[in-house]
């Protein structure tokens, strides 16, 4: 009977490793193949804006235009890497674990045809212990139940030990593989990380190389009307020169005095007829006072 119970014992260890297998292993498939769809569809959305900022782009001064069509090139890059990385998790973590469902089957099979024995064993054993008891002195009958016992104990020990092999089997694969399988999770998201730090690093120098003040003085440019310039207003600690369109009071002026410079040449002019020669004299010297004169102004 003690070997009955240690076979039991046996038994119940053995299908506990299953059920956790069976147990564990859906949940890391379900939860996998969720991430893996979720990460699918950040892919989407990624490319969803990789199309906006495009678009955005196309409407926006060349600076800006010029930053975000290479952001927007450099995203698509990393949603690129994204793409491998769903079908590498699909291919070598998702499928792997899909494929333990078949194999916890069959294991759970071997199960119950062992339990199955060892219930037919405990069932000849209780068998004998009652006709032991009501009927001692029936040697024949004990006999073969003996015979029955030997028989069903020498079932259960044959599928008892081909169950051991078979989940020593099962464990030794689950372990290997549950090994595999998360070490080639953790070099698929490596490689998606790394090439998507140098990626957005790019990125980055792209977006910090924009040239704001170029796009701001274009914009403020095009709000005033005048294109080509970085500053369309004039500065106010800058003067007016002299002959600008703007500084007519002073034409004005200097029209006025060159009139009153003709009217008194004309009125010299007349003082000259009257008296010629001694007119003649003074003015040349008046002329000659006025020109140092003229000169020294100057």
């Amino acid at each position: 009977m003690n070997i009955v119970l240690f076979r039991d014992s046996q038994v119940r260890a053995m299908e506990s490793t299953v059920t956790n297998a069976e147990k564990y292993f859906g949940r890391f498939c379900s939860l996998l193949a969720a991430y893996t769809r979720k990460t699918a569809r950040l892919r989407d959305k990624a490319d969803q804006l990789v199309k906006q900022l495009i678009d955005f782009a196309n409407t926006e001064n060349p600076e800006m235009r010029a930053t975000m069509r290479n952001f927007a090139e450099e995203l698509a890059k990393v949603q690129d890497y994204r793409q491998a990385q769903v079908e590498r998790l699909e291919t070598k973590v998702v499928t792997p674990l899909k494929f333990y469902g078949p194999q916890i089957k069959q294991t759970r099979a071997e199960i119950k045809k062992c339990k199955h024995t060892r219930n037919n064993e405990i069932k000849q054993l209780e068998k004998l212990e009652k006709l032991r008891q009501k009927s001692p002195s029936d040697r024949q009958m004990i006999s073969q139940a003996e015979t029955s016992v030997q028989k069903a104990s020498a079932d259960a020990s044959r599928t008892t030990h081909q169950l051991e092999e078979t989940v020593d089997a099962f464990q030794t694969q689950k372990l290997k593989d549950l090994q595999k399988i998360f070490l080639d999770f953790v070099t698929i998201e490596m490689v998606f990380h790394a090439k998507a730090v140098e990626v957005y690093s790019s990125a980055f120098q792209t977006l910090e190389s924009y040239d704001l003040e170029g796009d701001l003085q274009d914009f403020r440019a095009k709000m005033r009307g005048v294109y080509g310039h970085k500053d369309a207003r004039p500065r106010r600690d800058t003067a007016p020169p002299a002959a600008v369109p703007w500084s007519r009071p002073c034409q004005s002026a200097q029209s006025t005095m060159r009139s009153q410079r003709k009217e008194e040449e004309a009125s010299e002019d007349d003082f000259a007829e009257e008296d010629l020669e001694e007119d003649l004299r003074g003015w040349g010297r008046d002329s000659i006072h006025g020109t140092r004169t003229s000169k020294s102004e100057n």
